[in-house]
């Protein structure tokens, strides 16, 4: 019974993320022609060519060949909640998409002074729409990642890349993202303003790029703001450990070790706080040992028992 509350909890994460970065596109990043890479990125360039056919509608021109793929050459390794993740994204897009404009040329035009009545529209303020569009891409994206899936499209490419071309997987991404840009760039330079559109509406899909994959690591990976602290003493730090393990409820491991230049033996303990824990161990360190060596710094990631898990070979990694 908990596994099935657990996974309906999670189906609705996905679904939850899904609409969150299709609402991002369709009101902030569409009508502006912002090219976010990834396959979204290539059907917004591609609706360009073709404005009869909806970005959504693109999208599961690209995702279900991908995910057919996917399975042929990767196995059943994404699973169930991203290809409802793949098949679902675009069905909220075109459906954002007809609810938000008042007739088919707007739709077709993605005339952001008719969408919504003219209420969304950001034409004189493309880094707005590009920060708060990335963003909730970003945002989207993460709490879809969070619940087991990915969003699919360039995904399955560059995990592809990574088992038969030894890509790194972020590599990957970033250069599809890339192809997806100069593409766009392209395209939308063979239009009225060809050199100040194409210029200016790359600059800003760079942009969007950026921000997404900050707001995406962001929502996965936490704050990453502990801090690993090194604390060299001669002193006993039994009340130092008294401390850590039933006032803070961390642990940490005691090394033993010596001094370069005085040979003396000392111990070294290697502990990971959060960062608002750390002016309280620095003053329990000066009341154990005023002339002890400590060293603070960043932990990036931390995993184990009181962290996160270690993930496995087949999660999807963002940084």
């Amino acid at each position: 019974m908990r596994n099935l509350q657990k996974n309906i909890v999670s189906i609705l994460g996905v679904l939850l993320g899904a609409l969150i970065l299709s609402a991002g596109f369709v009101f902030f990043i569409n009508p502006y022609k912002i090219v976010p890479g990834g396959i979204y990125g290539a059907s917004i360039v591609l609706h360009q060519l073709f404005p009869t056919i909806q970005v959504g509608t693109f999208g599961y021109m690209f995702d279900i060949p991908l995910l057919i793929i996917s399975f042929l050459l990767l196995g059943g390794k994404l699973g169930f909640r991203t290809v409802l993740a793949s098949l679902t994204m675009p069905f909220m897009m075109n459906v954002l998409s007809l609810l938000a404009y008042p007739n088919t040329e707007a739709l077709q035009a993605l005339d952001p002074a008719q969408m919504l009545g003219g209420i969304l529209d950001l034409s004189d303020n493309l880094m707005l729409a590009t920060i708060i569009g990335a963003a909730m891409i970003g945002l989207g994206g993460g709490i879809v990642v969070n619940n087991g899936a990915t969003s699919g499209g360039t995904d399955i490419i560059a995990m592809i890349m990574q088992k038969y071309l030894h890509v790194r997987f972020s590599n990957g991404i970033m250069l599809l993202d890339g192809l997806v840009v100069l593409f766009g760039g392209i395209v939308i330079g063979c239009g009225d303003n060809p050199s100040a559109d194409a210029m200016i509406i790359s600059l800003y899909s760079l942009i969007a790029i950026w921000i997404a994959s900050r707001v995406v690591a962001r929502v996965i990976n936490g704050p990453k703001d502990d801090k690993m602290l090194f604390i060299i003493s001669q002193q006993n730090l039994e009340k130092l450990h008294h401390f850590l393990i039933h006032e803070l409820d961390r642990t940490g491991t005691c090394i033993k070790c010596s001094g370069l230049y005085s040979q003396a033996e000392k111990d070294m303990l290697l502990i990971v706080v959060s960062y608002k824990e750390v002016n309280r161990i620095k003053q329990r360190i000066r009341e154990a040992d005023p002339t002890a060596f400590v060293i603070v710094t960043d932990a990036y990631d931390a995993f184990g028992e009181g962290w996160k898990p270690l993930p496995g070979h087949d999660e999807f990694q963002p940084e």
